[in-house]
């Protein structure tokens, strides 16, 4: 009965994450209801995850045409950031970092919810350069917790990428499928794996993966962005409640 949970919560969850980027909007409360404490939770969630990036990907191959430059780019950035990240969750507490993770993804709901015209080419240099370091820094988070990672990257990708939104978006599955590989392979060890939770996850996820991009590629953008962003504030009020009460 457990996996039979666990593949649903990981379709929606995988389609919500190759859309939005809020895969956690859907796995990281269900692992916690179905008992896992926090930690344990986020491991499971972030291996498990890998799987999302892999069907989001095969899926996403008319998307990826021509857009390797720019994914080669985000890449590494995102990369050196996540190590940091997951070698972070073994040596700082978890409640420290709790606290200002609401405000970031609160962030990110406001600049996907705001109207604005993209205009990458006319970004000034230093703009541009603060953007490159916020990828980082969302490498970092990914790698530390994760929760809503996708629709920070999103928000940023919005400032920098020169690509429309359904091409920038296949960039971020790719990026974090990426990513969540690097940080398995630290968590791996550095804890145990709780595989018997993971494998249904991770089927689930690749289901869903592979369905998002395909809701992604005949959807109106603007709609998209705004279920992002609202799904963003919800997840951000849901953690700062847990994080602050």
């Amino acid at each position: 009965m457990l996996w039979i949970i666990l593949i649903i919560v990981g379709i929606l969850a995988g389609i919500c994450n190759a859309v939005a980027g809020l895969a956690s909007l859907v796995a990281y409360p269900a692992l916690l209801v179905l008992g896992l404490p926090p930690i344990a939770a986020n491991v499971t969630d972030t291996v498990a995850l890998i799987f999302s990036g892999v069907g989001a990907t095969l899926s996403s191959q008319r998307e990826l045409h021509g857009s390797h430059k720019e994914l080669w780019t985000f890449l590494p950035i995102t990369l050196l950031g996540c190590i940091c990240g997951a070698l972070l969750l073994f040596a700082i507490p978890e409640q420290a970092f709790e606290k200002i993770v609401p405000f970031f993804i609160l962030f990110a709901a406001i600049a996907e919810l705001a109207p604005h015209k993209r205009r990458p080419q006319l970004v000034s240099a230093r703009a541009r350069a603060l953007a490159y370091l916020g990828v980082f820094f969302v490498g970092v988070y990914s790698g530390y917790f994760g929760a809503a990672a996708g629709v920070l990257m999103l928000a940023l990708l919005g400032v920098i990428s020169t690509e429309p939104f359904v091409k920038y978006n296949a960039e971020k599955n790719v990026i974090f499928a990426v990513a969540n590989v690097i940080s398995a392979i630290i968590y791996g060890l550095h804890t145990k794996l709780l595989w018997g939770w993971i494998i249904p996850l991770a089927v689930g996820f690749l289901i869903g993966g592979y369905i998002g991009p395909i809701i992604v590629r005949h959807s109106p953008v603007r709609v998209l962005k705004i279920v992002i962003g609202v799904g963003a504030v919800i997840l951000a009020i849901s953690l700062g409640i847990q994080a602050y009460f």
